[in-house]
């Protein structure tokens, strides 16, 4: 799960009633995600029986169709109204998640992803607008801390549902068709809120509008971007922490918890839910320590916690079955907790360094190589880590996370090196 910088401002700017409506859709939003999120990849391969060929051909789909649509979405949001394309987003989620619910072929499943991937795509390649549209630019850090904390909130709050819905059901698959179901409803409130908070005016620029009119081609491009060392592993320091990190926590480690650890369905939503309530919980308490740290050291210092906290989860596997409860579910809540830490490491360090690096006139280039390094990591990390897991003990799973970690933290070192020379 991404963070997203938030460093709050100290003096408080009313941010209004329609940014509240907004986040209030994607609390519910959120919470339908969370519903479902970390068993997609049991569902698929297990209680359906389709394997896990099938599980990894899902997530490719996703982000082959998320990466597309985010290419597609953003020159359409800033030609015209970030929130058309975000509503269209917000409809693309609800069809792929309510095509899961029937699913029983490969077919669906492939459907389903290529919808969910098309619908995130869209959505985050317009959100940045939306939300900044709906606040005062003084509010602009505040309101993006607020939705971090607001998308955590509601996937915590998911998980722990789902957790007490499986745990009481007769049949998980059954229980699953219901949640994935609720997830598509769940988006509902969010198109129609989209576009209920459009603006009805534009913000007037018109000697910008001239003169972006009078040089259409301003401004570094891809390849200029890329021929910056330090960006140019920026980029790569991007794609390994999602193959290596984001992905794993949300599709790998739930398998390996339930199939290789026999972990509970219930104790596996227990973790993924810790992980988001420790995103929350961790920001006010680390806010100021992370202003203090140089950026490239924080975002070096992510992989590190990572490593650490794959370290947890291998203790937990040593211990095995026979250990206390309290010992070998204590190191799976260490472990979510520890990877939390690290995720605000690189949340508090990323987008600032992209910006500074990028510069004005290039942000939007910049972010479209943040968002092509994400979806390269999103499409190889689950199926690299199912991988490891269906032909890998659980002690040997945890150590070659662990492994990958640390060779994010080598790139993400050598970024620090380079900054630190001036080169």
């Amino acid at each position: 799960m991404t963070a997203i910088p938030a460093t709050a401002p100290r003096t408080r700017t009313p941010l209004g009633r329609r940014f509240g409506l907004l986040m209030g859709a994607l609390l519910l939003s959120s919470l339908g995600n969370g519903l479902c999120f970390p068993f997609t990849s049991i569902y698929i391969s297990q209680l359906l029986g389709l394997g896990g060929r099938a599980a990894g051909g899902y997530f490719i789909a996703m982000a082959a169709a998320s990466f597309a649509a985010a290419l597609a979405g953003g020159p359409l949001a800033d030609r015209g109204s970030p929130h058309r394309v975000g509503a269209l987003g917000g409809a693309a989620l609800a069809v792929g998640y309510a095509l899961l619910a029937p699913a029983g072929s490969v077919a669906l499943v492939l459907a389903s992803g290529v919808c969910v991937g098309a619908g995130f795509g869209l959505f985050y390649a317009s959100i940045v607008g939306i939300v900044d549209l709906a606040v005062p630019e003084s509010g602009r850090r505040s309101a993006f801390a607020i939705r971090h904390i607001v998308n955590n909130a509601g996937i915590g709050l998911g998980s722990v549902a789902a957790g007490l819905a499986l745990h009481g059901a007769a049949t998980p698959v059954g229980a699953l068709r219901w949640l994935y179901l609720a997830n598509g409803l769940a988006a509902l409130p969010l198109i129609a809120v989209t576009l209920g908070v459009r603006p009805r005016t534009r913000r007037p620029e018109p000697e910008e509008e001239n003169q972006s009119a009078e040089k259409p081609g301003a401004g570094p491009t891809y390849r200029t971007l890329l021929r910056a060392r330090p960006m140019a592993l920026l980029i790569l320091a991007q794609a390994l922490f999602a193959i290596v990190g984001f992905t794993q926590i949300e599709a790998t480690v739930p398998l390996l918890m339930h199939d290789r650890m026999a972990v509970t369905l219930g104790w596996v939503s227990a973790v993924v839910a810790a992980n988001s309530f420790a995103l929350i919980a961790l920001q006010p308490l680390l806010r100021r320590r992370l202003e203090r740290l140089p950026e490239t050291v924080s975002l070096a210092a992510g992989p590190v916690l990572w490593t650490g906290a794959f370290g947890c989860g291998l203790g937990a596997a040593l211990a095995g079955e026979a250990a206390p409860a309290a010992v070998r579910y204590g190191l799976l809540l260490a472990f979510a907790v520890i990877f939390a830490a690290g995720e605000l490491m690189y949340s508090s360090a990323f987008y600032p360094l992209l910006l500074r690096w990028s510069g004005e006139e290039a942000v939007g280039r910049a972010s479209a190589l943040a968002s092509l390094a994400w979806n390269l990591g999103t499409a190889s990390g689950p199926p690299i880590g199912l991988f490891v897991v269906a032909n890998a003990s659980a002690t040997g799973s945890w150590l070659a996370l662990a492994l990958g970690a640390a060779a994010a933290f080598t790139v993400a070192a050598a970024l620090h090196s380079r900054t630190t020379d001036g080169t």
